[in-house]
């Protein structure tokens, strides 16, 4: 009997025992050492950025275009990697200078970036031959968010008879964050546990402490948990620890390796000998890099740590920092009640005008976009941008005085749009981009100016301008051509406009130039499925699923691909996905209803669409696929009521030619005549309801009518002439 592998969890309190049972329960040959993931190593994907330093050197000579293809994904965990991988497609957004920054990435930037790293880890192994590998992870409790984000979708998206995971540690029953992926489930779902080895009696031993001992702990960056060595660094004086804290930052440092500034070098100028300058400074940098590369849950913890040890009397310029970036993580991370109660904070306790400036704006932000619906309030918005305005106007420099006003008016703008007056946001951002042609050089702020002109193609984009939309998106493109964003937006417009060829290439160019996202799959798998590339569009779905298992419509379309195409089994198991995730989505159950009842199961199928519309009473398919269940099984009257009912909502020929077609069996011949009279009208090049009509009009004795429209029929379809000449044979007598 084959046992079907699965991923490892082993959960125990101490490392070496974690380690021991690892050797012991290991079959696989490693991919790599054993990865620590702790975060007070090298911070924001510790565990990643040390698989990507041990893997890419060879990947490189084996397979170098798998290096290219996640160039991004690479660069990102192990920055250090630059040297050997160069960056080849900055955007505006990664260039600009930080008094210049403004826009931040996605909180979902870090899921598409866990999901290129699970796939060029896959890949990896599949290409090595030689398996299945092993990947071991010690230290998972004490992972960085990005980190276990990432752990979870390995677990998830690799085959573990391909690379088997085996993570040692305990879940520390932090949050996941929202939109992102659930370490705890995870392990659940895709892992077993292991049962750890007992502690041995050197896990306990505690020895003298000595000074070798207390450094070995701290160059251990105060992760090691042996008990000799923790305590021998906390019997050491606290002028001693520093002295040892300041030593190892300065080795760190020495390495050049940007990563270790993110976890290790923080920490240890935080307990080194000047916590208030050296600590300041160096967790000022790691808030900075983290918050420019969508770190944000590290960049809350950051700010809090540099909020400790700075205040607004005593360095302003850094206490707001600390402040403001920590507060712009926590709205990215839908935490905007902590954001709001900082800002609140920051205006009670000082009257600088900069601060209230960005307070000012900050807030406005949160009640037009990231409060819930509940506590969401635009005029309570427009209240704050027009106090940002109004300050700005006020700024003494002229530059500053244009760039501040026409920022805060962009924010203006969206409060408008969100109110229902995208005319006025129109004239706010033309206005804006304007003033700064005039008043700023060419090459200063290009990074917000592309965000106006990008802001500008959305609202024209919703107003139906496509054309004026279309040129907006060009010319951003043109200045910033590697945000994949544009590129997709771009293709929604041209595909708006008929000229489907061209979005998907804008789509493709968006693959090219971003880690996956599902989004993006989805609508290339759309615009795949209208050109009948059943076969792509089939493979985007699917591939939607893997990377969102969450996401609804790519079941709902995929599954509606499935049963056309005839293959119900898989349809059925995508339809159950599913379900599983929404189980009052309408257009499931109706596919459901479609499956049972083609499988003879007519009850099943009839509970399945009384169900989908109760769920959605206004969605026309249910109704309609109600209906034909209803006639196939003798209903007839009620298969004419759910027809008409979905006709009210949406007039689709098909429709209207089956409920013309149960007229007919009701021998009501007026009725199901004037059903196809607007069948013919919709789609006059289908011969079907031609011959249809010919024939009610024949039964109602319009023979001239009736024969002209059998005509038009063998015009449409001769091969199916023969079917005109049997209806014509009674009437010609």
């Amino acid at each position: 009997m084959t046992v079907t592998p699965r991923h490892q969890w082993i959960k125990a309190p101490r490392r070496t025992q974690r380690i021991r049972t690892a050797e012991l329960s290991r079959t696989e040959q490693q991919l790599t050492p054993v990865i620590d993931a702790h975060r007070r190593l090298r911070g924001p994907y510790t565990a990643a950025g040390a698989i990507a330093r041990a893997l890419v050197p060879r990947v490189l000579d084996a397979t170098p275009d798998l290096v290219t293809a996640h160039t991004i994904e690479l660069l990102t965990v192990a920055p250090e990697l630059r040297g050997a991988v160069p960056a080849t497609r900055e955007t505006l957004t990664s260039l600009a200078v930080p008094e210049e920054r403004t826009r931040f990435y996605s909180r979902l930037r870090t899921l598409r970036i866990a999901h290129g790293l699970a796939e060029f880890l896959r890949d990896h192994a599949a290409a090595s031959g030689g398996g299945p590998y092993g990947l071991t992870v010690e230290n998972v409790h004490a992972a960085d968010a990005t980190d276990r984000e990432l752990l979870a979708v390995l677990l998830r998206r690799i085959d573990p008879a391909l690379l088997r995971l085996t993570l040692c540690g305990a879940p520390d029953g932090e949050e996941t964050a929202e939109g992102a992926e659930s370490l705890a489930e995870a392990l659940e779902r895709h892992a077993e546990h292991v049962e750890a080895l007992p502690l041995s009696e050197a896990d306990t031993l505690v020895l003298c402490g000595s000074r070798d001992l207390a450094w070995e702990y701290i160059a251990s960056d105060c992760t090691d948990d042996t008990p000799a060595l923790k305590a021998a660094y906390h019997a050491l004086p606290l002028p001693e620890r520093a002295v040892l804290h300041d030593r190892r930052a300065a080795e760190l440092e020495a390495t050049g390796e940007a990563s270790w500034l993110l976890g290790a070098v923080p920490y240890h100028r935080e307990h080194g000998t000047d916590p208030a300058g050296a600590g300041v400074r160096a967790l000022r940098t790691a808030l900075d890099t983290c918050i420019d590369t969508g770190f944000y849950e590290a960049t809350v913890d950051f700010g809090r740590r540099g909020r400790a040890l700075v205040d607004q009397d005593g360095d302003r310029d850094q206490w707001w920092a600390f402040t403001t970036k920590m507060t712009t993580s926590l709205a990215a991370l839908s935490r905007p009640e902590e954001a709001e109660a900082l800002y609140d904070e920051a205006r009670a306790v000082c009257a600088d005008p900069a601060v209230h400036l960005q307070a000012a704006y900050a807030t406005a932000m949160l009640y037009t976009r990231h409060h819930g619906t509940e506590r969401r309030d635009h005029h309570t918005a427009l209240g704050w941008i027009n106090e940002a305005i109004a300050i700005s106007t006020l700024l003494p420099d002229e530059r500053q005085r244009a760039f501040h006003t026409v920022f805060h008016q962009n924010g203006l703008a969206l409060i408008e749009n969100h109110l229902g007056r995208p005319e006025e946001a129109l004239r706010l951002v033309t206005e804006g981009l304007a003033r700064l042609e005039r008043e700023l050089g060419p090459d200063e702020h290009r990074l917000h100016r592309s965000v106006l002109r990008y802001n500008r193609a959305q609202v024209y984009a919703g107003l139906g301008r496509l054309d004026e939309a279309l040129a907006d998106f060009t010319d951003v493109i043109a200045e910033d051509p590697n945000y994949p964003e544009y590129h997709f937006d771009r293709a929604g417009v041209l595909r708006r406009l008929g000229r489907d060829d061209e979005a998907l290439a804008e789509y493709e160019a968006a693959m090219r130039l971003s880690p996956p996202f599902p989004e993006l799959y989805y609508n290339r798998g759309d615009l795949r499925a209208a050109h009948g590339d059943v076969e792509g569009a089939l493979a985007d779905f699917a591939y939607v699923l893997d990377i969102e298992p969450r996401y609804v419509d790519a079941h709902v379309n995929l599954a509606g691909l499935l049963v056309e195409e005839g293959d119900t089994r898989r349809a059925a198991e995508v339809v159950a996905a599913g379900l599983a995730v929404d189980p009052a989505n309408a257009y499931l159950l109706c596919l459901l209803g479609r499956l049972e009842a083609d499988a003879g199961r007519a009850d099943r199928a009839r509970a399945a669409l009384d169900a989908a519309v109760e769920a959605d009473p206004r969605c026309a398919e249910a109704l309609a696929t109600r209906a034909v269940l209803a006639f196939e099984t003798g209903d007839l009257p009620g298969a004419v009521e759910d027809f008409s009912r979905s006709l009210e909502i949406a007039q689709d020929p098909v429709v209207l030619f089956n409920r013309g077609s149960v007229h007919e069996e009701l021998g009501r011949w007026k009725e199901a005549a004037a059903d196809f009279d607007r069948v013919v009208e919709l789609d006059p090049e289908g011969p079907d309801g031609w011959l249809r009509r010919g024939a009610c009009r024949l039964r109602l004795g319009d023979e001239p009518g009736g024969r002209a429209d059998l005509r038009r029929f063998t015009t449409l379809a001769p091969e199916r002439a023969p079917e005109a000449a049997a209806l014509c044979a009674p009437a010609g007598g």
